[in-house]
């Protein structure tokens, strides 16, 4: 049976903190009630682990069309009145992606021998991201799973929609940069060599230029596997740093430090944080619950730690605005609406907001930079490609002269 650890306040307002073993969230905040405690925080043990885990898992294997797809089936098939088991089973026939479909099957098989969804979902942490199980254990404790689902559809479906535009946006410059690649080497490999004799046979001395390319066409030509035992150690190397702890903060830190890169990347995570939210508080979670499971889902050490930080600064009582303002993450605009949902009790409709708001502005973010990013591109292929003619054709000037 899991442990979860609680804090609640007393009707007298202490604050009480402990760990309870029950099989369901749902249970413990059943237990709390019964003596007359609100609660504040309650999460279970060793979830931050977990949730890295099915975020590096869902990354890797669970696409968010996918969920966002089985989510919005799901809402619907319960709407229409068709059993929780049953419309898991019908689901589960009809996925496409094999890893989701043979998991759905087991979950079918725990919800008709009585299991909870939510926990027979659990099971399965390395396909089901905790946002959506405690999503959807709090639709099943409130007996509002239908919206729950359609709401978790939606904001997958946005989160598809983000990771398509970010894919997108990458398409370009990756094939301009392999096409020059491919360029660069066809001219050292293929064209550089036809020179090499006439080079040889002239007598002229060969400038600087024309040594440098000959040297790499010859690395190119007579030591490929040298060359390419390199290139295939420098690709695990940045990959075993950039995983590393350290290799990972300082990857994150660059992206808020590049010029082209800080003002999307913080569209992204401003657009993330405040939709996943929106969608935990609206489904009936703790605030300070929704808080730790949105800095974990942000994809960023940085940002994690700073929403962590605002957690604890609301857990000590403080306005999610003000520690917002305080911790200086987010624009200001997204502090002043938050601050004004606390204020009027619309705290999920403002999130949302903001998130569709911020949608929209990654949209133009990305076009922007696409459109800086292309004659850049271009520039630096124009230059490569017009330093090796230069240094190809140097030589024969000073042939020219010399007869």
């Amino acid at each position: 049976m899991p442990a979860f650890r609680y804090q609640a306040v007393s009707s007298d307002g202490t604050e009480v903190e402990d760990v309870f073993n029950a099989g369901t969230r749902a249970e413990v905040i059943k237990m709390l009630k019964a003596k007359g405690y609100k609660p504040i925080l309650i999460e279970e043990a060793l979830v931050k682990h977990q949730a890295r885990e099915s975020i590096s898992a869902l990354s890797a294997k669970i696409k968010p069309k996918d969920l966002a797809i089985f989510c919005n089936q799901f809402a619907t098939l319960i709407k229409a009145g068709v059993p929780v088991a049953s419309a898991l089973d019908i689901l589960q026939q009809q996925s496409e992606n094999k890893k989701l479909k043979q998991a759905l099957k087991d979950v079918s098989q725990d919800v008709q021998k009585g299991t909870l969804v939510s926990q027979a979902m659990k099971k399965h942490l390395m396909i089901f991201p905790q946002l959506l199980t405690d999503m959807t254990e709090s639709g099943e404790m409130s007996g509002n799973l239908d919206n729950v689902m359609a709401r978790l559809a939606m904001h997958y479906e946005k989160e598809s929609k983000i990771e398509s535009k970010i894919k997108g946006a990458m398409v370009y410059p990756i094939v301009l940069s392999a096409v020059a690649v491919v360029v660069v080497i066809f001219m050292l490999i293929v064209v550089m060599p036809t020179f090499l004799t006439m080079f040889e046979g002239s007598g002229v001395p060969l400038p600087g230029p024309t040594r440098f390319l000959l040297g790499m066409s010859n690395a190119l030509i007579n030591s490929w596997y040298i060359v390419l035992v390199i290139v295939i150690g420098a690709f695990f190397t940045v990959r075993t740093v950039l995983r590393s702890e350290a290799g990972r903060r300082t990857f994150d830190q660059l992206k808020f430090r590049l010029p082209l890169i800080k003002g999307p990347m913080l569209k992204i995570v401003t657009s993330r944080f405040t939709r996943t939210l929106g969608s935990l508080t609206a489904s009936g979670l703790p605030l300070i619950e929704s808080l730790k499971m949105s800095a974990r889902v942000s994809g960023n050490v940085i940002v994690e730690e700073k929403i962590m930080n605002m957690a604890k600064d609301v857990e000590k009582g403080e306005a999610l605005g003000h520690a917002m303002r305080r911790h200086d993450l987010f624009p200001p605009m997204v502090v002043s609406m938050t601050e004004v949902g606390e204020e009027s009790g619309s705290l999920e409709e403002m999130l949302d907001k903001s998130a569709d708001f911020y949608d929209r502005e990654l949209e133009d973010a990305i076009d922007r930079l696409l459109k800086l990013l292309e004659p850049m591109l271009i520039l630096v292929m124009a230059v490569v490609i017009g330093f090796i003619v230069i240094a190809m054709m140097l030589p024969m000037f000073d042939m020219i002269q010399t007869i």
